[in-house]
């Protein structure tokens, strides 16, 4: 009872104040409120690993600048997306309307960020995305309140082409599953290999995500082709190295592929993976002060080795960080917060990178190939290396 009776005066004493006119400065003065962080990502299923990872290094890098924003207490609100497209608008919209959160984080699958983009472009609300490739998030449906601090699906394939031509590889098959991610990340190989002189003799799918490769790797012995590039991640990627090797075309034909090919799946692949190439906008074994530095404390943090999604979170954190300090934690400061994010370099364990007009990360793209279990960086495949952002007209 002595809860309510409290909650009753203060009550009544909140009223007796509005009723004077007192009430607003003097509560703005004592209370400014807390930055309310909404986090949209996959907490249960294939991609719950990612998800934790990502709100690990974000929370690691907001907790780097004393755990405020601008000055300001956060308080956080959480979202499973179920990686379920289908609940994408719903679920947003439950951190922005139910929650009323300033800013919304996620996700991973790119079918639930069209979800949340169609959210953010409705309500206005700061929407940052920590990995969702999916083009039309920087191109088509840009908007001035959405960024991405990871890379489009055709960046890490975008500089795959000239690395492998370099290599005397003028004829590849490219393989992947049959949808949007698949089919961004082919844009950007057959853009790269074709003006670098390559000729692709063949595209091969398969429905995602479906891992019967036999009769694609059989198709592809017969092809005889300087070299594969595919995309393919996670655990499909792990038993497609697997299953390449078993096919006896390792050793053979050189496997390549977007970074995503050995993320994350390196023990589970073994002996099959090493020696495949791969291009990223990160990896484990950069040999820079500022990752080792950031692979320390997210180890001694939560008692685990970081990855790409943890890294990509951290630098989510950074750049939050960044526009939040311009605008004083005044997020509703929309025009100088956006300046701010637009304008931000951001010294991440990657490599300093810079934000595109259609606000997607400038970032070098590393060649790195398999050694004893780990993506080796061989050097930069390409340097600042921009998306397009095709179609991007910011309203």
């Amino acid at each position: 009872m002595t809860s309510r009776r409290l909650v009753l005066s203060q009550s009544a004493a909140l009223l007796g104040a509005a009723s004077t006119g007192l009430l607003l400065p003097e509560v703005a003065q004592a209370q400014p409120g807390k930055v309310r962080v909404g986090l949209m990502l996959p907490y249960t299923g294939t991609f719950a690993q990612l998800g934790v990872a990502i709100e690990n290094g974000f929370r690691m890098a907001i907790d780097e600048q004393g755990g405020k924003l601008g000055g300001r207490e956060i308080e956080y609100f959480k979202v499973d997306d179920e990686s379920d497209p289908s609940k994408g608008v719903e679920n947003a919209n439950k951190l922005v309307q139910r929650d009323k959160v300033d800013v919304l984080v996620g996700t991973v699958h790119s079918g639930v960020q069209m979800g949340i983009q169609k959210v953010a472009r409705d309500t206005g609300v700061l929407s940052l995305i920590p990995n969702a490739g999916v083009h039309a998030a920087t191109r088509s449906l840009c908007a001035p309140n959405v960024f991405r601090t990871s890379f489009t699906n055709s960046q890490p394939t975008r500089a795959l082409g000239k690395a492998m031509v370099d290599k005397g590889h003028k004829k590849a098959v490219w393989i992947t599953w049959k949808y949007a991610a698949g089919d961004e990340a082919f844009e950007g190989f057959k853009e790269s290999y074709t003006a670098a002189g390559g000729t692709i003799i063949k595209e091969l799918g398969l429905p995602f995500p479906q891992v019967e490769f036999q009769a694609l790797l059989t198709e592809i012995a017969s092809l005889k082709p300087d070299a594969v590039a595919c995309f393919f991640a996670g655990g499909g990627a792990a038993k497609f190295i697997r299953d390449y090797a078993a096919a006896g075309l390792k050793g053979k034909i050189p496997l390549y592929g977007s970074g995503f090919l050995t993320e994350g799946v390196l023990d589970a692949a073994g002996a099959a993976a090493e020696g495949i190439i791969t291009t990223m906008h990160y990896s484990d074994s950069l040999d820079t002060p500022r990752n080792k530095a950031f692979r320390l404390a997210y180890a001694k943090t939560f008692r685990m080795q970081p990855d790409v999604y943890a890294m990509q979170g951290y630098d989510t954190g950074l750049l939050l960080a960044q526009g939040a300090a311009a605008v004083k934690g005044d997020l509703s400061s929309k025009v100088a917060l956006y300046k701010a994010l637009e304008s931000a370099t951001i010294d991440s364990p990657r490599g300093k990178w810079t934000m595109s007009k259609a606000h997607n990360p400038v970032q070098d793209i590393y060649l790195r190939v398999v050694e004893n279990k780990e993506n080796k960086v061989l050097g930069v495949a390409a340097k600042a290396l921009a998306d397009s952002g095709a179609g991007c007209k910011m309203s």
